[in-house]
């Protein structure tokens, strides 16, 4: 029995002594990176690089070890200094263009928010000029105008009392004429005395003082000559016709009456407007005012799929508010087809002045790469990063201030696919080393 536990108690060290071992063994294979060989199997390793060592003997095993180990040297250069090697065929494939970096012009370009709203020059509020009930409605909202059409017709009765009075002046200055020719024909015959003459004479010029002021009363109900004229053959019941005509030629924009309704000589019964040109509503920062001036050329961009417009600056205001520390602009903008309408909002954007730059590039040759501007040039392993720095720049050009000098080749086309290169190669180079 001393025996059998004896051997037990054996076998339970042993054991873990063992494993222990072994997995000793295990983690120091690991951390070496080398295969740890036993028996023949090392003393055969042991020849074998005895072999390897002697004069003139390579094997094709550590010419492969060597090309990666290599290969992954370079994957770390070009990371780390970013490099980028091409051949002439990837150079064209890439659209690579490089210039010459050197000085340019730079334009102040004020970038405005702005409203379309109705030129106010070539809109009207159509009022009747006299009472009257809606006898016809023939223009309604939308519809087209020419100026002097009818829009409406008024049966009014004060338009009959003006009329009326027109034409009773009209009958007396025929028979006040007819009496001082009379008059006047005795007068030099002798017959009657001067006094009569006279008095025929005085009462032909108030009657026609009476025929100028009734027609003009006529004319201030907004008839036109034209239809004053025409008033002694109008019929007695067409007397109280009153035609409601558009001012200018334009779109209705609003109608403001109904079949059968009375309405009044001051009531504003359509609004029309020719809309061939808007104006464009804009605010001007107070430190943009210098910039500005009368007959500037603005141009006008909406969210719309509208094209580009182009219009010019012809008002500034002369006071800036309190409040919003702003002066009102306007451009006026053609308008033929009607597709700036009234109530878009759009940008207005001026170019109000140039100024020379010691050193501008084209925008698209820099890149943002870590948080940095970067611009790639050519170089002798390739084509490699260089982090500039930026200060003033317009749609096109950006200026450098820092990390180019002037002749310094740049690359322009192509600039964006050398970083998208360089970011995956990275990419490659770490997935990599992560196996």
């Amino acid at each position: 029995m001393k025996a059998m536990k004896t051997v037990l108690i054996c076998m339970v060290v042993a054991v873990p002594v063992a494993l222990g071992a072994f997995y000793f063994g295990r983690n120091v294979e690991s951390f070496s990176g080398r295969s740890q060989m036993i028996g023949e199997e090392a003393h055969a390793e042991e020849k074998h690089e005895a072999h390897q060592e002697e004069p003139g003997h390579e094997s094709e095993q550590g010419e492969g070890f060597h090309g990666k180990d290599s290969h992954q040297s370079s994957e770390s250069h070009r990371e780390e200094n970013g490099h980028i090697p091409l051949t002439e065929d990837q150079i064209r494939a890439l659209g690579i263009v490089t210039v010459k970096a050197g000085p340019g012009t730079v334009q102040t370009v004020l970038t405005l928010p702005g409203e379309i709203i109705l030129n106010d020059d070539a809109q009207a509020l159509v009022t009747p000029y006299v009472s009257g009930y809606v006898k016809e409605i023939r223009k309604r909202e939308g519809d087209r105008v020419q100026k002097g059409e009818v829009m409406a017709v008024l049966e009014s009765r004060e338009l009959a009392d003006a009329g009326t009075l027109y034409l009773a002046a009209r009958e007396r200055l025929v028979l006040a004429r007819k009496n001082f020719e009379r008059e006047a024909s005795l007068w030099r015959k002798k017959i009657t005395p001067e006094t009569d003459y006279l008095e025929s004479k005085m009462a032909l010029s108030a009657a026609r003082i009476a025929v100028r002021s009734t027609r003009q009363k006529l004319m201030a109900l907004g008839l036109s000559k034209t239809v004053v004229d025409r008033f002694p053959q109008k019929a007695d019941d067409s007397l109280t016709r009153y035609e409601i005509v558009s001012p200018l030629e334009g779109q209705v924009l609003q109608k403001n009456l109904t079949l059968g309704e009375m309405v009044e000589s001051t009531d504003a019964v359509y609004r029309v407007a020719d809309m061939k040109t808007v104006w464009v509503k804009i605010n001007l920062l107070q430190k943009q005012l210098p910039y500005l001036k009368k007959g500037m050329t603005v141009h006008i961009r909406s969210d719309d799929p509208l094209p580009e417009a182009t219009g010019t600056l012809t008002f500034i205001g002369p006071l800036v508010g309190r409040q919003t520390r702003t002066a009102s602009g306007r451009v006026t903008l053609s308008n033929p087809n009607g597709e700036w309408r009234p109530g878009l909002f759009v940008t207005a954007r001026v170019a109000a002045g140039e100024k020379r730059i010691p050193l501008l590039i084209p925008k698209k040759a820099v890149q943002q790469m870590g948080g940095k501007s970067v611009v790639f040039v050519p170089g002798e392993e390739g084509f490699e990063e260089r982090v500039v720095t930026t200060g003033r720049s317009d749609e096109t050009h950006v200026e450098i201030t820092g990390g180019l000098s002037i002749g310094d080749e740049i690359v322009t086309d192509g600039s964006f696919e050398l970083k998208a290169t360089l970011m995956t190669d990275g990419m490659d180079s770490h997935a990599g080393h992560g196996h």
